[in-house]
């Protein structure tokens, strides 16, 4: 996988018949939380007619991933939601890039869900267009102890001895881990200057390197459009939660002209 350091980006040319593609991230999906899970499910089963030509998931498809024999079990969450995934995939080119929740998504449960991994980040060659894609969280470089977590899980031996633990055990840590980052969230709620976003000159920097103008991304939960400067732009995907007033379900289109549109399903 391409790292964000390195000087080569991965690219991704769409074919040239492609009108317009769909991007979204940070669904989180879970079994606990059905209503965002069933808006998901709706817009999956949209009419081909009326569908992009393709979608790409920017990570964190899932709330939590412990690897891909969570989909052993037929009747499983997973399962289930792979049958989904790839029922929509076998009308419409469904790529996936791993966020920091689902970043042990393999090769197993890629073809189960009939999606085609993407490198973090890629460049999306579309309509003689370069756009920059990314999950978002290596850009995060100013929360040095997320940062430090990442090296760590992504780490080969890490990945190796975690998922040499029974599904029982990986799950225990997983909640472990979930309940270290909900406290950190919560003992940094109250002031917002506190939480980490993306570092506006390496996001520049990718940028020039890439050779695009335009950087996607999800990760930070903060839907929005940032002027970087010298042409170059930071868009940022919204996170889905249909429980919310109003709901957060947004999908962001990208069409043959080259205009950016966000369209709430709710």
């Amino acid at each position: 996988m391409t790292r964000p350091h390195d000087d080569r980006f991965a690219l991704w040319r769409a074919p040239a018949q492609w009108q317009a593609v769909d991007f979204i991230s940070d669904i989180h999906l879970q079994a606990g939380e059905p209503a965002t899970a069933r808006a998901l499910g709706d817009y999956l089963r949209t009419p081909v007619a009326l569908r992009a030509d393709a979608l790409f998931i920017l990570g964190d498809l899932f709330e939590v991933w412990i690897g891909d024999d969570t989909l052993s079990d037929p009747d499983g969450f997973a399962a289930l939601w792979a049958k989904e995934l790839l029922d929509h995939s076998r009308d419409t080119p469904t790529f996936f890039m791993c966020g920091n929740r689902d970043f042990l998504l393999g090769g197993d449960a890629l073809a189960a869900c009939g999606m085609k991994g993407l490198a973090d980040p890629t460049v999306l060659e579309f309509r003689e267009r370069r756009w920059l894609l990314s999950h978002g969280d290596a850009l995060c470089i100013d929360d040095h102890e997320y940062q430090r977590f990442r090296h760590q899980v992504r780490s080969a031996d890490w990945q190796t001895t975690f998922l040499a633990q029974t599904l029982a055990e990986r799950e225990a840590i997983a909640r472990e881990m979930r309940t270290r980052s909900e406290q950190r969230k919560r003992s940094m709620a109250h002031d917002p200057a506190l939480w980490a976003d993306v570092d506006t000159d390496t996001a520049r920097e990718w940028l020039r390197r890439a050779g695009a103008d335009t950087l996607i991304h999800g990760h930070t939960h903060r839907p929005a459009t940032h002027d970087l400067g010298d042409g170059m732009s930071r868009v940022v995907l919204s996170d889905w939660d249909a429980l919310t007033v109003p709901p957060r379900l947004e999908v962001l289109r990208l069409t043959a002209d080259g205009l950016l549109q966000r369209r709430p399903l709710a």
